[in-house]
């Protein structure tokens, strides 16, 4: 009998131990799963994402107008992170802006990685240089159109034309907005002076707006045309 109660002691303990165990090592587990849960969100909400980049082509003096042109190339990419057709643009001066409608949307949706609102959209309207009285634009996506950078189908799609259509309604409309979710929605012109030699890459934050940050050209690149 005594013999039976050490044991039965023993395998008591031997419970008790394991409980305590695997107590603390779900405790262990459910804390770094919520740490990581809490990484993840965080890094939601202040990553972004790489929309365009800009490259100065050439920087030309016309002894006429005693003017310095720059041309710029701009390239945009796509909600799948590939480039679209390039564009040139040509302006008397190097300070140059990029006017963009940006639509913010909650932070829940950027949280939970919503697929469509699970960061803020940017749609480039204009590249433009003011110059005083004299202001030049270049226009990139028009009121209502499909972006370039958002396109679904080839060609001219009259279901995803009207869809554009009432997304911008949507986008502009307070009272529209709020149903689905857009915290903010305005006009930015991000814009910076912009010389030879340097690569320039737009961001759009997932919870924010724009900017643009510069990088240096590899050494190798400079000084070289290289073919299209």
């Amino acid at each position: 009998m005594k013999f039976i109660n050490i044991r039965t002691g023993r395998i008591a303990v031997f419970i008790l131990c394991a409980a305590i165990i695997f107590g603390m090592a779900r405790f262990f587990l459910n804390y770094v799963h919520e740490k990581s849960v809490l990484k993840e969100m965080i890094s939601r909400l202040t990553a972004d994402t790489r929309i365009a980049e800009v490259l100065v082509t050439g920087v030309n003096y016309d002894d006429f107008s005693n003017k310095i042109y720059t041309t710029i190339k701009f390239l945009e990419y796509n909600t799948a992170g590939e480039p679209l057709e390039p564009r040139y643009f040509t302006f008397t001066g190097n300070i140059i802006q990029f006017q963009s409608l940006v639509i913010r949307f909650d932070d829940c949706y950027v949280l939970k990685d919503d697929r469509l609102r699970g960061k803020s959209i940017a749609l480039f309207m204009k590249a433009f240089m003011l110059d005083r009285t004299d202001t030049q634009e270049y226009e990139i996506t028009k009121l209502e159109e499909v972006p370039e950078g958002y396109k679904v189908s080839k060609g001219d799609n009259a279901f995803e034309k009207k869809i554009w259509q009432r997304f911008w309604k949507y986008a502009i409309d307070p009272k529209s907005s709020n149903s689905l979710g857009i915290k903010n929605c305005q006009i930015e012109a991000p814009g910076t002076i912009f010389v030879p030699g340097i690569l320039y890459k737009i961001s759009i934050e997932h919870d924010g707006g724009m900017r643009i940050d510069s990088h240096p050209l590899p050494d190798i690149l400079k000084g070289e045309k290289i073919p299209g």
